[in-house]
Order: structure tokens, then C-alpha cells, then sequence
């Protein structure tokens, strides 16, 4: 009970829900069931979750705040923020399964196809990788690309993935999925250069 509690705490502790606002609207735009992307939305916003309680351990950004509450390492400890942050990323693959049990459920190809992007997307191809690029750049010069490449991946990849995983869902064509790709990419850069810019002016 204290791991899902932790669990709860930073799920439920606000924010925008952008990433599963995407993925509705994705599904939206193609003519989908928003009943068959809400799995999908969800999944995406507990790894989303999962991120954000590591991001903020000491070892890593070190944040006592976040969207105006305590961070969950400060309330529950290190060790049971770290293990909430990894049941959450577990629990969002599982939530995805889920999606095969609706009554409208996707082709199995189209599920294993959205499993595979948002796997990827929070992955070292991902927002692991971009991470992992931003932590070897901190206190140094960095040209544009590498700047380019941590937003892309960092934030831009759940972003992405957000998208895809609604238009895939929703039935998308070639094309439209094509263009919401291209979107999504220029809305995660966009989204990642605003953000920037608020931790300069903004405040907790």
C-alpha cells in the first residue's frame, strides 16, 4: 500500500495533461474512438509520471517542487520514489495490454505497433537518451545541435509518441499520420523552448 500511495500522490499532484490530450486529439482528427486511445493516454501519462520522480531525485535534477507540492522523494523517501517511479512505467504496459480487452479493441498489428513507439520513445532512442545527453552537458557549452537533439529526445519523444499512438489508433491514413508526426515533432520543440524559458523567469 505505501508503494501505490507514493504512486498516487505524484499522479495525482496536477499538472496539464498534455501527452493524453494529444493522444485524444490525434485519435480525434483521424475520425477515432476516443474510447480505444484512452488506455493509451493513460499509459502515457504514467510514464510521463514515472519520469518526472526520477527527474527530480537528488542524483538527478534535485527539485524539492513540483507543480507547487513537495517532489515524492521529499514526502516518501528516495528508495519508494524510485520504486513508484518504476511501478508506474510497469504499470503503463500493463494498462496497454488492457486495450485488447474493449469492445471496439485495435487490430493486434495496429496495438503492437503503438506498444513499440511508446516503448521506444521512453527508451534510449527516447527520453533516456536525451536525458542521458543532457546530464554529460550540464556546465558546459553545447552547440545547437546537441541543444536540438536533447529537446527531440528528452521531450519531444513521449511528445511524438503521444500523437502517433492516437492517429495509429484512431485509424490514420499514411499521410495523416505523416502530418501529425511532423506536428507533434514541432510541437515538442516548441513545448521544450517554452519550458526553458520558464525556468529563467518563472517561479515554483
Amino acid at each position: 500500500s505505501s508503494v501505490h500511495e507514493a504512486m498516487r500522490y505524484s499522479v495525482m499532484a496536477g499538472g496539464k495533461r498534455l501527452r493524453p490530450i494529444l493522444t485524444f486529439a490525434a485519435a480525434e482528427a483521424v475520425g477515432g474512438n476516443p474510447q480505444v486511445v484512452q488506455p493509451a493516454a493513460i499509459a502515457i501519462e504514467l510514464i510521463h509520471t514515472y519520469s518526472l520522480i526520477h527527474d527530480d531525485l537528488p542524483a538527478m535534477d534535485d527539485d524539492d517542487l513540483r507543480r507547487g507540492k513537495p517532489t515524492c522523494h521529499k514526502v516518501f523517501g528516495e528508495a519508494p520514489a524510485i520504486l513508484a517511479g518504476d511501478a508506474l512505467l510497469t504499470l503503463a504496459f500493463e494498462v496497454l495490454a488492457r486495450t485488447q480487452r474493449l469492445p471496439d479493441a485495435p487490430d493486434p498489428f495496429v496495438m503492437l505497433q503503438v506498444i513499440q513507439e511508446i516503448a521506444q520513445a521512453a527508451g534510449t532512442q527516447g527520453m533516456i537518451g536525451g536525458q542521458v545527453v543532457d546530464l554529460e552537458a550540464e556546465g558546459k557549452p553545447i552547440d545547437a545541435a546537441t541543444l536540438d537533439y536533447i529537446h527531440r529526445h528528452k521531450t519531444g519523444a513521449l511528445i511524438r509518441a503521444s500523437v502517433r499512438a492516437g492517429a495509429l489508433l484512431g485509424g490514420a491514413k499514411a499521410a495523416e499520420l505523416a502530418d501529425l508526426s511532423r506536428y507533434a515533432e514541432e510541437f515538442g520543440l516548441a513545448f521544450q523552448i517554452a519550458d526553458d524559458i520558464l525556468d529563467i523567469v518563472g517561479d515554483e
